[in-house]
């Protein structure tokens, strides 16, 4: 994390008032801009979309406690039916921000001064809880293998049966004008 933090980005909060005083509590409640890149291939949240923000920003020995919550719309596309997907994602996030100087593992969310980025935080809760395969409803039935027809508007969709195509080439045969393919050779 960059130790240059500007505080009037909207993912980026200051915690001054916590004063470094385990047990002090800050209420973070905003709405905000989705940053961009905020999902997975087939479904995540819209660049700049609003996202409802429910948190609670609590001073800790270590750095400060930031639990709550995020809803935030989807959009994305069946992986089954490829048919569009609008949901409302509701995410429970928890993180620890260090204070600066602390020792911890490099994956660890440092303070930088008294700013935090939200956004790394944000990032983890919703992706890491996006489906990888997004389905429009749990029995989507796809597509048709065959044909791509959407099998989820006909369900009684059908085709006659393949023919193994070792055997194509007898089918041609059989097609062609029965008097000719059976009269053998002339004498």
């Amino acid at each position: 994390m960059s130790s240059q933090l500007d505080q009037r980005l909207p993912l980026v909060v200051d915690t001054h008032e916590l004063t470094r005083t385990p047990g002090s509590v800050k209420y973070y409640r905003q709405r905000v801009p989705a940053p961009a890149d905020l999902g997975v291939r087939l479904i995540g949240v819209p660049e700049g979309a609003e996202m409802s923000l429910d948190l609670m920003l609590e001073a800790v020995v270590e750095g400060v406690l930031v639990t709550g919550t995020i809803d935030a719309p989807l959009e994305g596309e069946c992986a089954r039916c490829l048919e569009p997907i609008h949901e409302d994602g509701h995410y429970r996030m928890t993180e620890l921000y260090n204070y600066p100087g602390r020792d911890a593992g490099e994956d660890e969310l440092f303070l930088a001064g008294e700013l935090l980025d939200l956004e790394p935080a944000i990032r983890d809760a919703v992706v890491l809880d996006l489906p990888f395969t997004p389905l429009c409803r749990p029995d989507c039935e796809g597509l048709c293998p065959v044909c791509g027809a959407d099998l989820n508007k006909d369900p009684e969709h059908s085709h006659d049966d393949q023919i193994d195509p070792r055997w194509s080439g007898l089918s041609q045969v059989l097609a062609e004008d029965p008097d000719e393919a059976g009269s053998g050779p002339q004498e």
